[in-house]
């Protein structure tokens, strides 16, 4: 019987282990380093914990499952840029430690390395898996484009925002569960089931990242706090409270949201204090358990083996539990 515990050391070896290359070692060294970086790996995580549902040959899905989190890596590469992050984990971003263009090549060589390690299936597995993962792939990048898009809007639709996340997080975690499934020899009803787990559990998840980018601890989030509020990013958080907020505090919020030159930690306490009294970061906690709740009416018509379906609620739970 495996756990969740010893699927992520599992990952770790096996990401310690890739040879990703040596020349150009400006290509290949930021990929190494931002592998190297740590995170808590639940993609390739839930790849492998799918597939074991359903069979104890795990050692198909984890090539595959490392393709998901080189993939995953990618996109924050890239991200990164976009939102001019400097952290990363308690760590300098690529862009930051190197340059954009830097990042944005050695971005590039991991997406195709992602693709090159999810083709290694056999034949009778890999249509389905690479049509899935070129599908998810191609709605992240529409949920970047969505999530940049808000940026220069002023007032934004939850359901609008609720979609985007649902493309740009929520997605590539189902695929990972749906592709261990289909892995393992699971049905398509059973491989659809934890791609509904995996929808609800994404979203959830991101709830949770608005709200600890707000009133998390910077040291276990791992980058700043506030950094939402101060680039006056479109968040569950933000969208909520403009459509609550009346009289003073509306004026302070958009003065807030106007303002050109300002102290950070000034901003940053003064927004999160409207978050406060409108009530939108117990929305946010109330909304991510909704999801949650959600996700475990799927789980629990999975079928496969019961300990590690209750492996599976665990860590789901595990995910949200530090803001309940």
């Amino acid at each position: 019987m495996y756990t969740i515990k010893e699927f992520q050391t599992i990952i770790e070896k096996e990401l310690c282990a890739q040879d990703f290359g040596k020349q150009p070692i400006g290509l290949y060294e930021p990929i190494e380093y931002v592998l190297s970086i740590g995170g808590k790996r639940i993609r390739p995580v839930l790849c492998l914990a799918a597939c074991y549902l359903f069979t104890d040959e795990i050692d198909q899905a984890i090539r595959p499952a490392l393709g998901f989190e080189i993939f995953h890596n990618f996109t924050l590469l890239h991200d990164d840029i976009m939102d001019r992050a400097d952290v990363r984990r308690n760590k300098p971003t690529v862009h930051k430690k190197w340059d954009d263009n830097t990042a944005i090549l050695s971005g590039d060589a991991m997406m195709i390395k992602a693709y090159q390690y999810l083709t290694d299936l056999p034949e009778n597995r890999l249509k389905r898996v690479i049509d899935l993962f070129s599908s998810t792939a191609l709605e992240v990048c529409e949920g970047q484009q969505y999530d940049m898009q808000f940026e220069n809007q002023n007032h934004v639709a939850v359901e609008d925002y609720m979609q985007m996340i649902k493309l740009k997080t929520a997605v590539l975690l189902a695929a990972c569960l749906k592709v261990g499934a289909i892995i393992g020899g699971a049905s398509e009803e059973q491989a659809s089931l934890l791609y509904d787990f995996g929808i609800n559990i994404g979203l959830g998840f991101q709830l949770q990242d608005d709200y600890l980018d707000s009133f998390g601890d910077e040291k276990s989030f791992g980058k700043a706090i506030g950094g939402d509020i101060l680039c006056n990013k479109k968040t569950f958080l933000l969208i909520n409270a403009q459509s609550l907020v009346e009289g003073s505090q509306r004026e302070i919020l958009e003065y807030w949201i106007d303002a050109k030159e300002f102290d950070p930690t000034e901003k940053i306490n003064a927004v999160k204090d409207i978050f406060l009294k409108v009530g939108v970061a117990e929305l946010a906690k109330e909304k991510m358990n909704s999801y949650f709740q959600l996700a475990m009416n799927s789980l629990n018509k999975v079928e496969g083996k019961p300990e590690m379906k209750k492996e599976l609620e665990s860590f789901a739970l595990k995910l949200i539990e530090r803001i309940r």
